[in-house]
């Protein structure tokens, strides 16, 4: 079986205050974008991962995909599989490709033997990989709150909008991301944001709150957002944690970048 797990955007990132578990609390709104990685997953003798497409940091035993499996070994006698990854999206970016193949690796396994995981069943899975693995057991955009791994639908739609994705040669840390936030609580809530707010006012009310300490420390990256805009962004801004900035365009452009840059642009579908 194949799939092509998606990558994602944050329309906005507020960071509220610290947890006494050692986490963050935030609200987001997931948003999917159709750059996507492929994966395959089919029955084997022996468990196997590979990986090919732009490298993996970090021990291949410890992908998400194979976490996947062993996750969900623990409540059900699966046969062994070969997992194979093809890498495209952006690593370290903030686009959450690592947490989407981990969701998918689980979508698959469900679908491949018959499991019959409700969507709730997977997504409380997939939290247990990570923060925002949750969110690519949905297919719609959804907002985030708790660590991230609280959902609840969205209305909101950029589908026809031209999206630009660009990702400089830098990977910024989710620890170096944190390091430099002070949490507060925003005087307008997001769910109040998308709601009322028009996209062409989301320049001046749209935040996410890593940028500041993220653009201090790594210029190119808040070089690119300006480009963006430049180039005619309606709403331009850094995605999660960076490295990766987004555009969102009324129509088509055609940007360069320099070698290094890892970009992506196309119709937002939905």
């Amino acid at each position: 079986m194949v799939a092509f797990p998606p990558c994602k955007i944050n329309l906005g990132l507020h960071i509220l205050y610290k947890r006494t578990d050692g986490y963050h609390a935030l609200e987001t709104c997931f948003y999917p974008v159709p750059w996507t990685d492929i994966l395959e997953v089919i029955p084997s003798d022996t468990l196997a991962f590979s990986q090919s497409g732009d490298a993996i940091p970090g021990d291949p035993h410890d992908n998400l995909c194979l976490r996947a499996y062993h996750l969900l070994q623990k409540d059900f006698t699966l046969p062994p599989v070969r997992i194979h990854l093809h890498k495209i999206i952006p690593t370290g970016a903030g686009l959450g490709g690592g947490s989407s193949d981990g969701a998918y690796t689980l979508r698959l396994l469900n679908d491949l033997f018959n499991l019959n995981l409700a969507p709730t069943a997977l997504a409380a899975y997939a939290a247990q990989l990570g923060s925002d693995c949750a969110f690519f057991t949905q297919d719609t955009p959804q907002l985030g709150t708790g660590r991230g791994e609280i959902l609840n639908p969205v209305d909101i739609s950029l589908k026809g909008r031209f999206l630009v994705l660009a990702k400089p040669p830098i990977h910024v840390s989710t620890a170096e991301a944190y390091a430099g936030i002070t949490p507060a609580t925003p005087a307008t809530g997001l769910t109040q944001i998308l709601a009322q707010e028009p996209l062409a006012a989301w320049k001046e009310k749209l935040h996410n709150d890593f940028e500041a300490s993220v653009f201090a420390r790594h210029p190119p990256i808040q070089a690119l957002k300006e480009k963006l805009y430049r180039a005619g962004a309606v709403y331009a801004s850094m995605s999660g944690s960076g490295a990766a900035v987004f555009g969102i365009f009324d129509q088509g452009v055609d940007l360069a970048f320099d070698p290094g840059v890892a970009h992506w642009s196309g119709v937002l579908p939905r």
